[in-house]
């Protein structure tokens, strides 16, 4: 008994509007085990504290396209950005000039270059010159890296608004090493690894933790199929921003307008069978494909965040609470296992378990990382990537993290009290009360 309502006490902490220090005190005269066991919603008192939580209030991203042959294969990528970025304010109404940075995770562009890029969507979003803008890199993470930033600079009082953002067009910048590599790296293998194709790494992990090629091609068939899924039934509208552009016909040059609204690398037909006829790509006899690995993309998106109480006061819908953000690097060779160790630091830095977690999405660089994470870890095949990963929809690197947002807060964010901390969870009684 003493242990569950210990468990009772750290979730009422994150279910709370309140996250400091003193709150979790503040529950312990509030809470009891009878009280919690009947189901009780007066088992904690929502304090006026609360106005410092950081919440996400909108999150929009294009359609993600084939990279040099889809949808977006002409289009510069300061306006793939500048459609989300206009998209916050315009949606939500929220004064430019009150926007304190703008961060953008980006991977594969120079990075001057990029940010310059990134300043001009901006402008052309409406933003005045007041607004700063600057560039993140963390690989595939960048995305979710700005937003991380952008909410801990709020946390600490830089700012009250902010925006993470990430963009990457594969068809301007394809991924290559510029320049010469220093010889000394042949003197170090973890310093050789940083250099292994990302398809290498795959393979380390499908033959280390025996990862089969049935299970990826499989894997790689239930995200398209989820994927096709949402699409049809409409899901993707919501936080997808429709961008007006032009497709150049190779070869007579001639223009065309089209506006993409539509994620164009799903395939609601691929099967098991059809994935197994592919060749492995990067090693003889492997078992990484071009059928089972994440799509080379272009996208971008976008996630507007502020203090809850500037949000309440402006009467702003809230979609999520960011509680918390965890990076942990592992080996080089296998570096997709990242988020088997990153998953549970963040999990337990809030003070929670696996359990507590109803929804997961965890990149699909690869299948093979992808189900290593999902073993490693026990995870309900339910709860993660509910709508399709990056096998399916694509992976444009500096967006994903900023899409995966959106698709979690879209997916849960109809599910929420009016202070949009609590899901309706039937198996803790004690929450029903305050999420209807």
């Amino acid at each position: 008994m003493e242990k569950a309502v210990e468990r009772q006490r750290v979730l009422l902490h994150h279910l709370r509007p309140s996250f400091t220090n003193s709150s979790l005190e503040d529950v312990d005269s509030s809470i009891s085990a009878s009280a919690c066991l009947a189901g009780d919603s007066a088992a904690y008192h929502r304090s006026s504290v609360f106005g410092d939580d950081v919440v996400i209030v909108a999150a929009y991203r294009t359609a993600l396209c084939k990279s040099k042959r889809g949808g977006f294969k002409d289009t510069y990528p300061d306006d793939l950005l500048a459609p989300v970025l206009r998209a916050l304010i315009e949606k939500t109404n929220v004064n430019p000039t009150e926007v304190g940075d703008i961060v953008v995770g980006s991977v594969l562009a120079p990075g001057s270059q990029r940010a310059s890029e990134c300043r001009m969507a901006a402008f052309y979003a409406g933003f005045p010159e007041t607004v700063p803008v600057r560039t993140v890199n963390r690989q595939c993470s960048s995305g979710l890296q700005a937003v991380a930033d952008v909410a801990a600079a709020i946390k600490a009082g830089f700012y009250d608004i902010g925006i993470g953002a990430g963009l990457e067009s594969m068809t301007v910048n394809p991924m290559a090493w510029e320049g010469s590599v220093n010889p000394r790296v042949k003197t170090m293998a973890q310093a050789q690894d940083c250099l292994l194709p990302m398809g290498i790494t795959s393979e380390n992990v499908a033959h280390r933790f025996g990862v089969s090629r049935q299970e990826q091609d499989q894997a790689a068939v239930d995200s398209h199929r989820k994927a096709a899924a949402a699409t049809a039934s409409g899901k993707f509208k919501d936080e997808i921003i429709p961008v007006k552009t032009k497709i150049v016909d190779p070869k007579t040059g001639d223009e065309k307008p089209v506006t993409i609204s539509v994620d164009d690398g799903i395939r609601p037909n691929t099967s098991v069978a059809d994935l197994g006829k592919l060749k492995a790509v990067f090693k003889k006899d492997g078992t990484t494909t071009a059928g089972n690995s994440s799509q080379v993309s272009d996208g971008a998106g976008a996630v507007l965040l502020m203090k809850r109480s500037v949000a309440m006061q402006k009467g702003l819908p809230i979609l999520g609470v960011f509680r918390t953000f965890a990076a942990v690097g592992v080996d080089p060779a296998i570096m997709g296992v990242g988020p088997a160790v990153a998953i549970p630091a963040a999990v337990k830095s809030a003070g929670l378990e696996l359990d507590d977690i109803d929804l997961f999405e965890i990149n699909e660089a690869f299948a093979s990382q992808f189900l290593y994470c999902r073993k490693k870890l026990e995870l309900d095949p339910e709860k993660i990537n509910v709508n399709g990963g990056a096998m399916a929809i694509g992976h444009p690197l500096g967006a994903t993290g900023t899409g995966m947002g959106a698709a979690a807060v879209f997916e849960r964010g109809d599910s929420c009290d009016d202070l949009s901390n609590a899901r309706k969870i039937e198996a803790h009684n004690f929450l029903s009360k305050d999420a209807r």
